[in-house]
């Protein structure tokens, strides 16, 4: 048996959306979709907005587009702001999440009932979602697994993402303060050491968090490689980290005369990165395009895996077009994943309906929507 079939109980509850109402998102000016159904096959020409309707839903879970980092991106062309809305179901009650963006204010409801902070919301709904350019997670830099570790560590971990905010806040003072050097050095250091400390201390625990992340991350991943790709080649992900060499207040005070050339901060959390080996090479250089596809679709539900038994339920899976993207096999072994017992609610789409009706045959639990 499977590690992913063992790592899950048939009991876990799941997170599903039932309802989803948009308001002047990107190409909606109004619209209403329901998904009764487990699988919901959404399905339209290219331009008809079957991703924007996707990005709903996430935005719903983590109050951000996962297509741009940018709020205004997400409002219909001539408006000023957006309304999206959503009613979840999890261990049988239901509760109504509204996402507002006006003017270049965010605000985030629940049951009409608006959040103090935003992050508040993080980790009560979750989404997984698979789309076409995320081989930039394995091809482009390390900014992009870095944020996407920290997304997953954040959703599961109050305190990590409490730190990672603060530790971030006080990186971007330290440079400040490094800035200032070139021109008006300091007679002291005390502010320094207080941002030195700040730093030592997040950074220390965010770093053993992530230690601890990737040990259990990493039998997830290797599972799913192999039956998504049919091969045994053995595969390794290395965290490579300033912190793995000795503490970051040690980097900090031996570093200090390249940070005051360079005014910015060159050790620390925030240049971590993780590489991918396949057969004891990098999956970014040596990879073929068939084995960075598995590979990240391997990526994507060990994701969902490891985010079900951290946060006791199971997320959303959201597929963007990919069944165009894969072959015969690696989309047999998709559907035989879909299908099993792990994973819960899944929304995905495709531009021609005749190749997932073929996919899914007479199945009871697949339901559809066409733009």
């Amino acid at each position: 048996m499977c590690e992913f079939i063992k790592f899950f109980v048939p009991d876990t509850p799941l997170t599903s959306i039932n309802k989803i109402s948009l308001l002047q998102f990107r190409n909606y000016s109004s619209a209403i979709y329901e998904f009764p159904s487990r699988v919901t096959c959404i399905t339209g020409a290219n331009g008809s907005g079957k991703t924007n309707l996707l990005d709903a839903v996430y935005y719903l879970c983590y109050t951000k587009s996962y297509f741009s980092a940018y709020q205004q991106h997400s409002v219909q062309n001539g408006m000023d702001g957006f309304r999206v809305t959503g009613v979840f179901r999890r261990t049988g009650t239901e509760e109504t999440i509204s996402c507002k963006w006006v003017a270049g204010k965010k605000e985030i409801y629940k049951n009409n009932v608006e959040y103090e902070k935003v992050t508040d919301h993080i980790g009560a709904y979750s989404a997984v979602i698979i789309a076409p350019d995320d081989t930039e997670l394995i091809n482009e830099h390390s900014e992009l697994r870095r944020k996407w570790v920290d997304g997953i560590l954040g959703q599961a971990d109050r305190v990590y993402l409490e730190k990672l905010l603060h530790y971030q806040r006080i990186l971007q003072q330290r440079n400040a303060w490094l800035k200032i050097q070139a021109y008006k050095p300091a007679t002291d250091n005390t502010e320094l050491d207080y941002y030195n400390a700040c730093l030592a201390e997040d950074g220390t625990y965010i770093y053993d968090r992530r230690v601890i992340f990737l040990q259990d991350f990493l039998p997830l991943l290797s599972d799913f490689y192999h039956r998504l790709s049919g091969g045994n080649e053995p595969i390794r992900v290395a965290y490579n980290s300033d912190l793995s060499q000795k503490p970051l207040k040690v980097w900090m005070e031996q570093n200090l005369q390249y940070d005051l050339r360079y005014q910015r901060t060159l050790r620390g959390v925030h240049k971590d990165d993780w590489e991918f080996m396949l057969n004891g090479m990098s999956l970014k250089q040596f990879g073929s395009q068939g084995q960075k596809k598995s590979f990240l679709f391997a990526l994507k539900l060990a994701q969902y895996a490891w985010l079900t038994k951290a946060l006791l339920h199971k997320p959303v899976l959201l597929l963007d077009d990919i069944f165009e993207k894969l072959d015969q096999s690696r989309m047999e072994a998709l559907l035989s994943i879909i299908r099993s017992e792990g994973i819960g609610q899944v929304i995905l789409t495709d531009t021609h309906y005749q190749r997932i009706k073929d996919a899914f045959g007479e199945d009871e639990g697949v339901g559809y929507i066409s733009l």
